[in-house]
């Protein structure tokens, strides 16, 4: 390989990132949230109610002497509320720390910006808005959530617009 060759060589792999992400299981699909925002994953997360919240809301937890608004991913999605046990991400975005409830926490991928595709077209708007596109693995896709998006507040300004 000559001089040139080597220098586009080293180049192109310098332009491919790895991001780190945390895999969360939905039903039958996986979704991945940038580590960088999780403060931390509490399993078993027993969220009290808030009557008359917005759908989207799965209720209140205690956390380290704070009490947190928990997002319910499943309700967020429009799919039916899960029975038994959810795991819970506490997650960080500008607009302060929330809670994120799944059905389970999975393994955290190393993935490539290769692999990253944005949302289709054919994606409903909801679902484009919620969705930061996808990344192939060799399995299936994962899904990339963006904190930003789900942050409480910010789901209901969105909702009352």
């Amino acid at each position: 390989m000559s001089s040139t060759g080597a220098v586009l060589h080293q180049k192109e792999k310098a332009a491919v990132a790895l991001v780190e992400m945390c895999s969360v299981r939905l039903g039958t699909s996986t979704f991945g949230v940038p580590i960088t925002h999780i403060l931390e994953i509490v399993g078993a997360a027993r969220p009290q109610p808030v009557p008359l919240a917005p759908v989207f809301v799965g209720g209140l937890v205690h956390y380290r002497g704070d009490v947190l608004t928990t997002v319910s991913l499943r309700q967020l999605l429009g799919l039916p509320p899960k029975e038994g046990r959810q795991d819970l991400l506490v997650l960080e975005s500008s607009g302060g720390c929330f809670g994120l409830l799944v059905d389970s926490v999975g393994e955290v991928l190393t993935v490539s910006s290769d692999d990253y595709e944005p949302n289709p077209s054919i994606l409903d708007e909801r679902r484009r808005w919620l969705f930061a596109g996808a990344y192939k693995l060799k399995d299936g896709l994962l899904i990339k959530l963006d904190p930003e998006r789900l942050d409480p507040m910010r789901l209901s300004a969105a909702q009352a617009a």
